[in-house]
């Protein structure tokens, strides 16, 4: 038996070690058994940060929760339906679980959940290098509980499915198998590549929001690019809308992004949607049931792209430049100057976002209102008087904003 307690005391601090051991011994008392599982065991073992800790336990995941409030302190978040509850103290957090079983009715269906065995709720993990458990109960702890070999496909470099209908029963395994192929720097198992070329078109069973919500997380990753390449290399990309590359063009975009600013999924997105018609956009945001922001960020990318030719325009003025583009969303505007093949509308965008976007007149409505501008439209068109011979380096000081302002009163 693996013994793993050495190793927990070393990764974790000794506060959280004392932690998951007073856990334990209050599930023993109750005589119920408790275990670290998942993502923690597997970073454990690859010496990676992590302290997104999954506890299951065979027995009542709230009540335990709830006592080891009682007795160390903290804050229980219970979620009964779920028969989970997340406990909190100070920079601590655990999440705990009964452990279940499920099953599926379909494929692509969410999965009939009821109380399980521990060896039941490793069975549904989604790969075998997150099927791995240690024991936390004071006889047994650091015990490492590895009854689908993810120890070894660890030191393989292997991301392996559990069973031959895995990416059926849950086709979001496929991208999630993807981004830990990626992030981990592994490389898919030889029968699991074949599985998942198979069962990829069940992924046009899952719900929008199941696919967003993979989606989103791929584009969160360090390289989200080096994910959404392997997914359009093994033909599982256009299966999540047939309009989605991850070529060349879309690695280098992405790099850039990464040099210009810390990108986030809009931006990324909007790279994506960028050499898309209107109509695939749409199609893709439908299909995957993207609304506010980001929605937001991608159209406005779609839309400058289609006037970008206007900032070609020779001689053009900083005030004609801001005009063009300031109705978009920065993020929009970054996506448009990233992904242009024409270097002066990059040159031009770039500008906006560094210099024009933060330029105001020095006087205010209320100064002019002062100098006898009554409110109204007339006010309007001398403050936009003022921004533009401020863009335009006409005007450099509040006095000869004055002046300005003066001359246009006649």
């Amino acid at each position: 038996m693996t013994i793993l307690t050495s190793e927990l005391e070393k990764h974790f601090t000794m506060e959280l070690v004392s932690l998951l051991r007073a856990a334990g011994d209050l599930a023993w008392a109750r005589g119920w058994n408790l275990y670290l599982v998942g993502g923690a065991v597997r970073d454990l073992f690859l010496a990676r940060p992590n302290l997104d800790l999954d506890l299951v336990l065979e027995g009542d995941a709230i009540a335990l929760a709830r006592k080891l409030a009682e007795n160390r302190g903290g804050e229980v978040v219970a979620h009964p339906r779920f028969g989970t509850a997340k406990f909190r103290q100070q920079r601590i957090s655990l999440d705990l679980a009964t452990a279940r079983s499920e099953s599926y009715a379909r494929p692509g269906a969410l999965p009939v959940v009821s109380p399980g065995t521990i060896g039941e709720d490793l069975l549904r993990r989604d790969f075998s290098v997150n099927a791995l458990a240690v024991h936390l109960d004071p006889i047994h702890f650091g015990a490492l509980l590895d009854p689908y070999g993810g120890r070894d496909d660890l030191e393989r470099g292997l991301i392996r499915v559990l069973h031959e209908k895995s990416f059926s029963d849950d086709p979001t395994r496929i991208l999630r198998a993807l981004r830990y192929e990626q992030r981990l720097g592994f490389h898919l198992e030889q029968n699991t590549e074949q599985l998942m070329r198979r069962d990829a078109a069940v992924m046009d069973e899952v719900s929008g929001e199941r696919l967003w919500h993979e989606l989103e997380l791929i584009l969160k990753e360090e390289c989200p690019e080096r994910v959404l390449s392997r997914a359009d290399e093994l033909g599982v990309l256009q299966n999540i809308h047939p309009s989605l590359r991850g070529n060349g063009w879309v690695r280098n975009r992405f790099e850039q992004a990464r040099k210009a600013a810390k990108p986030s999924p809009a931006l990324y997105l909007a790279l994506l949607a960028y050499r898309l018609s209107e109509e695939e956009n749409e199609d893709l945001l439908a299909r995957l049931r993207i609304r506010g922001e980001i929605a937001k960020v991608m159209c406005q990318t779609i839309k400058l792209k289609q006037v970008a030719s206007d900032l070609t325009t020779p001689r053009l003025a900083p005030s004609a430049i801001y005009h063009l583009v300031q109705r978009y969303s920065p993020e929009s505007i970054l996506a448009t100057a990233l992904a242009s093949d024409s270097r002066l509308v990059r040159q031009r965008l770039k500008l906006y976002l560094t210099e024009l976007r933060h330029i105001r007149p020095a006087l205010s409505g209320d100064d002019l209102q002062s100098m006898g501008i009554s409110p109204g439209k007339k006010l309007g068109q001398v403050l936009c008087a003022l921004l533009d011979a401020r863009l335009d380096g006409k005007v450099q000081t509040r006095e000869q904003e004055e002046d300005l302002a003066r001359r246009l009163l006649g």
